[in-house]
Parts: C-alpha cells; sequence; structure tokens
C-alpha cells in the first residue's frame, strides 16, 4: 500500500470517528465469510457502520484525533473490526447476540466518553440505558402522576355516585 493511500485511509477514519460518537473494537479473528457477512447485515440493520482495519492506521488515526484514546491503544492487536454507532448500547447488543456462539469478542470500546477495555465489559455497555430511552422514562415518570390523579377523580366520581344511589334507593 503506497503512503498516499495509508494516508487517505487515515484521514477517513479520522471523519468517521468525528462523525459518530461511540465506537467499539472488535477481535474478528476467526469469523468466516457467512458470520461476517451476517454480522455486517445486523449491523447495517442497527444503524451502526463496521469497518475492518489495519490496526496501525487506526491507531494512527486514534492518535491524530482530538481526543486522547491512549487506553484503547494495548488493545490493537489481531484482526480488528470497529463498530461506529451514535447510540451507546446498539452495537453491545448486537455483540451480545453474536457472543452466544463465542465470536466475535470485544476489545475494548469507547462509549458515552468513557473507556471499557475487556470482554468482561460487556453487560456493563449492554446497561447502558441511549438517549431516546432516557427520555422515554422522563416522560413516563412525568404522565405517572397525572394519570393517578385523574384515575382517583373519575373512581372516586363512581364511588359517590354509588353511595349516593344507594342512599337514594333506602327505604326510609
Amino acid at each position: 500500500m503506497r503512503k498516499e493511500d495509508k494516508g487517505n485511509i487515515i484521514a477517513q477514519l479520522g471523519e468517521v470517528l468525528n462523525e459518530y460518537a461511540h465506537f467499539y473494537l472488535v477481535d474478528v479473528t476467526g469469523l468466516n465469510a457467512a458470520t461476517t457477512s451476517a454480522m455486517r447485515r445486523k449491523c447495517f440493520q442497527s444503524e451502526i457502520k463496521m469497518v475492518v482495519v489495519k490496526n496501525t492506521l487506526l491507531h494512527k488515526a486514534l492518535e491524530a484525533a482530538e481526543t486522547d484514546y491512549t487506553p484503547l491503544y494495548d488493545c490493537l492487536k489481531g484482526t480488528t473490526a470497529v463498530l461506529f454507532a451514535n447510540t451507546a448500547n446498539a452495537p453491545a447488543k448486537l455483540l451480545k447476540d453474536f457472543t452466544k456462539d463465542g465470536m466475535p469478542a470485544l476489545k475494548a470500546a469507547y462509549a458515552e466518553e468513557g473507556f471499557y477495555v475487556g470482554a468482561d465489559q460487556l453487560e456493563a455497555l449492554t446497561a447502558i440505558k441511549s438517549k431516546d430511552e432516557v427520555i422515554a422514562e422522563i416522560v413516563a415518570l412525568l404522565q405517572s402522576p397525572a394519570k393517578n390523579v385523574l384515575s382517583a377523580l373519575q373512581s372516586g366520581g363512581n364511588t359517590i355516585h354509588g353511595v349516593l344511589k344507594t342512599l337514594g334507593e333506602r327505604p326510609e
């Protein structure tokens, strides 16, 4: 590969790093073509960009980035694929489905401005809530008291009506 081509690839990786808020480094050493193709298909459906890169080129792209990615440098060994996503837990959920078969393994991740190194961090990454999930929880919490008040008012009206009806029907 020519030096100019390497420079272009490093620049493209830098652009993708800036475009996506989160990324995962995955070991795809033992994947066959069919499994890799299935994984790419799942990534596309989940709006995750999967890129298989040379470790040295990714290392240089990470060094050139504005954020300090030094905790990830030790993980750049073997065959590495990078999963880029705008939702922090989307790649973790995808990997959790695929790791049931034992492959691919998580090397490290940069999610929610934090570093997660090692395959044992997958559970912590799947537990991260996305922005949409947090907003949905907040809306549900805000709606709950209003629903309780409306429910109490509606049931209270029926109770009072029932009491009045019973009193009205009672012989004196």
